[in-house]
């Protein structure tokens, strides 16, 4: 059983089951794979679990709240239609921009969730510093959800199911908004990109082909700067020479500092290869056309990063069309196939 549980992790809950039932065993996967572990090779996790620990009833809360449009104004939009399991949580390739009530769009792209359990700080202009707070920008945003959240704890109340499902996971008696961002926290905490090929390798348990380890040379040399890491991010905000001048002041709006205008949040390359369209405004739409950019598509502004600076003039990362094959086959090795496969993250409803 130990062999099969390794062989396949993502589905280890479902093998318990079946394995306990053949021997006669009472066999309860229950709250071990709802516990939150830290990938040994990750840095420690920056969440508040002695606030909110993860259990089997908070999680399974969470993740059908995840999943009911019941958060937005007209129960048409849930978190799943710009985060879905398939992209590592990102939206569709086909939706630049996220798309909310009333087909309306926004205004930038829908990042990959995972690994939220070691960020301090988020969306593209770090303007939330608490992972509990996050969905309230999406409940509350005009062209996402659309409602407010005390409006959406009214609605929770009245449901014949919710009550029910808060008192069993906080033992509460009406529904609030703290538990109900508490229970999507639990729910997207475990959604942890650890056990790629590449995390095989540096594991010791698995290889990399020669053009693949010829790419992670590459890339330590030409992208590891800012994409540093087992995080693949350094989690700073830059102005990386998209534009010349700035609609959407990035983390200039939060800061309200010149300096920051155009800057955004250093992305995680965890699962790139599958969370395309690529930026904060969705401008490329492969890996080729983003090494393409740094290679010669920088534009000056006065706050681009100084890294594309030399002598006072543009200065792109020097690649090869062959450097550039070699660094995209080992960004593949980043896919977490047991992450985007993972049955406890899918729709129970």
């Amino acid at each position: 059983m130990i062999d099969l549980l390794k062989k396949y992790p993502a589905y280890s809950w479902v093998l318990l089951l079946i394995l306990g039932s053949c021997s006669g065993e009472s066999i309860d996967p229950g709250e071990e794979i709802y516990k939150f572990e830290k990938p040994a090779h990750f840095p420690e996790p920056t969440y508040t679990f002695e606030n909110n620990p993860v259990t089997k009833e908070g999680f399974e809360l969470g993740r059908r709240l995840f999943f009911d449009p019941i958060l937005s104004r007209d129960k048409s939009v849930s978190c799943n239609n710009c985060h879905q399991q398939s992209r590592a949580f990102a939206d569709m390739p086909l939706h630049g921009m996220s798309i909310g009530v009333d087909n309306q769009a926004g205004f930038r792209n829908a990042p990959m969730l995972a690994n939220l359990a070691f960020m301090r700080e988020f969306f593209w202009d770090g303007g939330v510093s608490h992972l509990d707070f996050v969905p309230i920008n999406a409940i509350e945003s005009d062209v996402e959800m659309d409602e407010s959240l005390a409006n959406v704890v009214s609605k929770l109340n009245q449901d014949d199911r919710y009550p029910g499902l808060f008192k069993e996971a906080f033992g509460v008696d009406e529904v609030t908004s703290p538990y109900l961002l508490h229970a999507l926290s639990q729910f997207t905490l475990l959604m942890v990109s650890a056990n790629s090929r590449y995390d095989q390798y540096i594991l010791g348990k698995g290889e990399l082909s020669t053009e693949e380890l010829e790419g992670m040379q590459l890339f330590d040399q030409k992208c590891a700067t800012c994409h540093s890491g087992e995080l693949f991010t350094d989690f700073s905000y830059k102005n990386n020479g998209l534009s010349s001048s700035f609609k959407d002041l990035g983390r200039g709006a939060i800061t309200e500092d010149e300096a920051d205008y155009g800057k955004f949040r250093v992305p995680s390359l965890r699962n790139a290869e599958i969370t395309a369209p690529y930026m904060h405004n969705a401008r490329f739409s492969t890996l080729e056309e983003v090494l393409n950019h740094y290679e010669q598509g920088i534009i000056g502004s006065s706050t681009l990063d100084p890294i594309f600076m030399e002598d006072g003039k543009l200065k792109g990362v020097a690649l090869t069309e062959d450097e550039k094959i070699k660094i995209i086959s080992f960004i593949k090795t980043l896919t977490d196939r047991d992450l985007i496969s993972d049955p406890k993250f899918q729709n129970h409803d």
